[in-house]
């Protein structure tokens, strides 16, 4: 018996502080690490995954705070504008990488993003790029893959170039809203060939999908990364083999009790966006042909209780602890 545990979470513009920033910056820096790295002493997964990082740097102070127990880093070459990125910690080998960030040649990756006072521009990457890794334990051979799709918070072009949280007027703000979506949706199928080139017709590979979607688990870009429909968990035909299983993930999102699921409070509104799909390899079955299910949570209550946020990110420029919940999700193979 195996048992593999992993952590999903946001931890919300995790930077280094420059050297000379102000004293009170270190000090909030240091405390959110300690945070961080103390809420992972206590559960002791094999692997986290981070998204919102600032590079190597945190990751390097969280291996220290650490005491060096997660001795493999694995951090995303490929940032958003903010420079922001997904990263791994793991106690276990690293055996194999692979970045993900190129969209395919695909009619459903045509997207165009509009500049102010300019022709149309080709969106051909995602704007994180994703991180699949491969880790070692037991006799278990198992894929990993961290992304960070495209947020619903929108910026608008102001009339002199700058960037705003306000739109100009309703027209800009509904094309806006439209990039976004498609985006997003772009980046959920890029993720999805690539993971059926990982799944499909490979015997015994086990795959775990995890990150910040920025869309609940009902949303079509989820549906879209589960593959195949028709067994999902709770459903009768979960335990029941067919076709599809192959290439199908499985999101674990009804495994979280229902008063616990949700990972961010936006408006005032619960939202699951930080989740995990697993593929069948992950789900052994019991003497009895049953498919055992992993232990899953969302750790709404790690400080205190989660804010509420808007839409303006500034909001929270002096806030320390991140505003998503981690999530965590223990298998027994």
């Amino acid at each position: 018996m195996t048992i593999f545990r992993a952590i999903t979470w946001n931890v919300e513009n995790l930077f280094t502080p420059k050297p000379d920033a102000p004293i009170e910056e270190h000090t909030q820096y240091a405390f959110k690490i300690n945070l961080i790295a103390n809420l992972i002493q206590e559960l002791e997964p094999d692997v986290v995954g981070f998204q919102e990082v600032g590079g190597e740097e945190p990751m390097q102070d969280l291996q220290v705070a650490l005491n060096h127990t997660y001795p493999h880093q694995v951090v995303s070459s490929f940032p958003d504008r903010r420079g922001i990125l997904v990263a791994f910690l793991s106690k276990l080998p690293v055996t194999a990488v692979e970045e993900i960030v190129d969209f395919p040649s695909n009619p459903a990756t045509l997207i165009f993003r509009s500049d102010a006072d300019g022709p149309a521009v080709a969106i051909s990457r995602m704007g994180r790029g994703a991180l699949m890794i491969q880790v070692e334990k037991a006799n278990l051979s198992i894929k990993l893959v961290n992304a960070h799709l495209k947020s619903k918070l929108l910026t608008f072009k102001t009339e002199t170039g700058r960037s705003s949280f306000s739109p100009l007027d309703e027209h800009q703000r509904a094309q806006e809203t439209g990039i976004a979506l498609h985006r997003r949706t772009a980046e959920a199928l890029t993720l999805r060939l690539h993971i059926n080139r990982w799944i499909e017709n490979q015997d015994a590979q086990p795959l775990l999908l995890m990150g910040d979607f920025n869309d609940v688990p009902e949303a079509q870009t989820s549906l879209l990364l589960t593959g195949p429909t028709g067994s999902e968990i709770g459903t009768r035909g979960f335990n029941r083999s067919d076709q599809g299983d192959d290439a199908r993930l499985f999101n674990l999102a009804a495994l979280i009790p229902q008063a616990r699921r949700f990972s961010r409070i936006h408006h005032g509104r619960k939202e699951l966006l930080d989740q995990f799909f697993a593929s069948e390899e992950l789900f052994p079955r019991d003497a009895a042909g049953e498919r055992s299910l992993p232990l899953v949570d969302s750790l709404i209550d790690y400080n205190q209780q989660l804010p509420s946020i808007a839409d303006n990110p500034n909001l929270r420029s002096e806030e320390i602890t991140p505003d998503h919940a981690p999530v965590v999700c223990t298998f027994t193979l």
